[in-house]
């Protein structure tokens, strides 16, 4: 029996290696350094994958290539059959390790938690779906995090708001505070802006510099809120050339690419487009469906397959929103102890999905298209957090027609907008009525133009 485990794995390691030369490296990360060998017994061999989502997607590209490689390492004909079986990354990797992570340094007993280095332990790569939309972002993440610094080395992501950036970003951290003893440091750049302030007001420059160019590994979240601070720029800017040029690790996120960062110097947008960037789009229909199907899991909640498609066919583009859903449906299932049927899904989810069922099918994201290309200004400034005069005005404009002119609330409606306060929508809605009052009021004027632009837009849809 152990000759046979052994022979078995032998094949095993033997395919992999020839599959390593056959993929790009992304490909193989994503889809082959993921599963685990069950068994090899007689023609078939049995490999477990993380989900239902990853066994059909790897049915349709890469089923043909496993049974290839697998057949010539045994130098016999071999069937896949693949098995969906959680938690097996660890022993996915553990099966082979001369082709999948580099050997990790050796803990030692003053190794330090997650939340010393301001992470959250939940964001881990296990607990992230990828899909068509975020395949790559996953793979150099993952490969971010086996080989700090010797790769990808500075690395943008960037995307809307809800799409995974931070969770990519923290598991990058997470991943290597578990495998090494490498210093690191995550921390947004409003954080980054403060932590700056502070050092000035206290005079403590010297330790503010110590802290950020000490570290192994810098993660910084939200780089667009440097926008038009000349000051946090120009220090930043010293931190990444003294991280680079000792060949320390650099990854920023951002809601928009580098060519549509404003008030940014031309000398830290050269840092940030350097090395890799890479945008993560909106999830398809069944990465959102997979996504939805991990996170009833993860709650240990069962909702059926016409609940998860109704939620995935009416949410496109926030995958935080796609969690909402199912912690509402949960709650409200746990607290009067009922089921969920479609008729209640609809009905709790109301605030939260667009209500594409009507006629209107107007959504957040498509008024702030229309508002945005009536101002000529781009749509990440909108929902962005720059405060300038070109702005301001498109900003209080789209929210005011996302008020009027659909069922979200205030505080749905804050969250597409940066994750604003639902206060910043009031009072921006009331100066827009306010505006509307006047007198030959220009303001009433543009937005009837843009709710008629916005209407017909919706027909095309």
């Amino acid at each position: 029996m152990g000759e046979e485990k052994n022979s078995s794995q032998d094949i095993w390691t033997q395919a992999l290696e020839l599959l390593k030369e056959e993929l790009s490296s992304n490909e193989f990360e994503t889809w082959i350094s993921r599963i685990h060998l069950g068994s090899i017994e007689g023609k078939t061999a049995t490999l477990y994958v993380p989900s239902a989502f990853f066994k059909d997607r790897f049915e349709l590209t890469y089923s043909e290539k496993m049974e290839k490689a697998l057949s010539k390492a045994a130098s016999a004909a071999i069937s896949v059959v693949l098995e969906v079986k959680k938690d097996i990354q660890k022993a996915a990797q553990s099966s082979a390790p001369k082709v999948t992570a580099a050997p990790a340094q050796k803990p030692t007993k003053e190794k330090k938690s997650s939340n010393d280095y301001m992470l959250n332990p939940a964001y881990v790569f296990d607990s992230f779906i990828p899909g068509e939309n975020s395949n790559f972002a996953y793979s150099a993440a993952m490969a971010i995090a086996k080989n700090p610094g010797s790769v990808y080395n500075p690395c943008l992501i960037y995307g809307g708001v809800g799409l995974g950036k931070t969770h990519l970003l923290q598991s990058i951290g997470n991943y290597i505070q578990k495998n090494s003893n490498l210093k690191i440091m995550y921390v947004t750049a409003e954080n980054f802006t403060n932590d700056f302030i502070q050092s000035i007001n206290e005079k403590t420059q010297r330790q503010f510099q110590k802290k950020y160019r000490s570290v192994a590994v810098l993660l910084m979240d939200d780089i667009q809120f440097l926008q038009q601070k000349e000051g946090i720029q120009s220090e930043l800017f010293n931190t990444f050339n003294d991280l680079y040029d000792t060949g320390r690790q650099i990854v920023f996120t951002s809601d928009r690419p580098v060519e549509e960062l404003r008030g940014i110097s031309d000398r830290l947008r050269s840092r940030f487009s350097r090395g890799l960037c890479i945008d993560i789009q909106p999830p398809d229909f069944e990465t959102r469906v997979a996504i939805l199907n991990a996170k009833c899991n993860e709650k240990n909640f069962s909702m059926s397959s016409d609940v998860i498609e109704y939620i995935a066919k009416n949410i496109s583009s926030n995958v935080r929103a796609l969690e909402s859903c199912v912690t509402k449906l949960m709650a409200y299932s746990q607290l009067l102890n009922k089921d969920i049927s479609l008729e209640t899904a609809k009905e709790q989810l109301k605030q939260i999905i667009n209500s594409n069922n009507d006629s209107s099918g107007i959504s957040i994201a498509m008024i702030i298209k229309c508002v945005a290309a009536y101002y000529n200004v781009s749509p990440y400034d909108i929902k962005g957090k720059s405060r300038g005069q070109s702005v301001i005005i498109p900003r209080q404009v789209a929210m005011y027609l996302c008020r009027s002119m659909t069922d979200f609330s205030t505080t749905e409606i804050a969250s597409e907008f940066g994750g604003k306060n639902h206060t910043t929508v009031i009072y921006n809605v009331q100066k827009i009525n306010a505006l509307m009052q006047l007198e030959d009021s220009e303001m009433r004027v543009i937005i009837n133009k843009l709710t008629n632009q916005i209407k017909q837009e919706s027909r095309k849809n």
